[in-house]
């Protein structure tokens, strides 16, 4: 992952322990002292949310004990790999489109930033300039030749 993407992801946990479960158990204080938990809907919501946050927790806490930083500027240009810049031109209707192909926890569909897993990413993955690649995804088949692959 990016050193970008991991200060992302240790600036989410942080925010998680720190600010959303104290929180959390302020809420869970709150609800206990109006009396009968058996039929308290906020102690149950609050029970709920603090179940979601200890899970995203533990989520957070895996991956980053796990997670390797990657140079980006150390990655050759001569193949697509990882957080390669790819511009293709779409052969079925003839237009130019950049994808960014990015680990799956740097994702930014809006910024076409696409997942390394996803079908387009995992099928660009290792070709070169000028390689037609035939991509199946659920709209149907996608015919992409690669035209440029930087790093900026």
């Amino acid at each position: 992952m990016s050193r970008e993407g991991l200060l992302k992801l240790e600036a989410e946990l942080k925010k998680l322990k720190y600010d959303e479960r104290p929180e959390i158990v302020a809420e869970i204080k709150r609800a206990m002292e109006m009396g009968d938990l058996s039929e308290n809907a906020e102690y149950h919501a609050a029970k709920e949310k603090q179940t979601h946050v200890e899970r995203k927790i533990a989520d957070l806490t895996f991956k980053l004990a796990r997670a390797r930083t990657v140079d980006a500027d150390q990655i050759p240009t001569d193949k697509v790999y990882l957080f390669a810049k790819v511009k293709v031109k779409d052969l079925n209707h003839d237009d130019e489109i950049e994808y960014t192909v990015a680990p799956p926890d740097e994702v930014d569909l809006d910024n076409d930033i696409i997942s390394v897993k996803s079908p387009i990413g995992a099928a660009l993955l290792g070709k070169a300039i000028g390689d037609v690649v035939e991509i199946s995804v659920p709209a149907g088949q996608l015919k992409y030749e690669i035209l440029s692959i930087s790093r900026d």
